[in-house]
């Protein structure tokens, strides 16, 4: 377990607050890093079996995260939610670093944060398995997509040096 970083988690207030968390501590265990990502919001709805928490564009600089179970997490367990932004923009941000084989990610994404959180913790274990927390994650009678624009979070990669041309 990695104190620094666990009271951080506990002072963080947003998602590019845990995004920064996530991105020291990559750089920390794997020493690799990426900047000038940015985040996509849209409703891609669930299925009673299941969701699509976010996606990667290989070769683009952004993040999709799914809003519904933003909002599922919100009505039913909102001590959920900080845990579970985490460890979706942890895996999506080791595909942005390269790793795209699936398992090798959520391999890494249990195995970073059983480290730094210790293997009792709430990140740990939603990274360990997700599904367990399907009832706070999913609508049980589904919903569906909503084809709408992509709302970018602002200032997402609030690190990043910013380009002045």
């Amino acid at each position: 377990m990695d104190r620094y970083f666990i009271r951080k988690f506990e002072k963080i207030n947003s998602i590019p607050d845990i995004f920064e968390i996530v991105k020291e501590i990559v750089w920390k265990i794997l020493k690799k890093s990426r900047a000038g990502l940015d985040l996509g919001l849209v409703e891609l709805g669930n299925q009673p079996q299941g969701f699509l928490g976010a996606y990667y564009v290989a070769g683009s600089n952004i993040i999709v995260m799914n809003e519904t179970p933003l909002k599922r997490i919100q009505e039913t367990n909102p001590n959920l939610l900080a845990p579970y932004i985490f460890s979706v923009l942890l895996h999506e941000y080791l595909h942005s670093l390269g790793i795209f084989d699936e398992k090798k990610v959520k391999m890494l994404t249990y195995e970073i944060s059983s480290e730094i959180f210790g293997e009792k913790n709430i990140v740990t274990e939603i990274a360990r398995d997700m599904r367990k927390f399907f009832p706070n994650f999913i609508y049980p009678e589904g919903c569906p997509q909503i084809d709408g624009p992509i709302k970018l979070v602002k200032d997402f990669d609030k690190s990043s040096i910013k380009y002045i041309g």
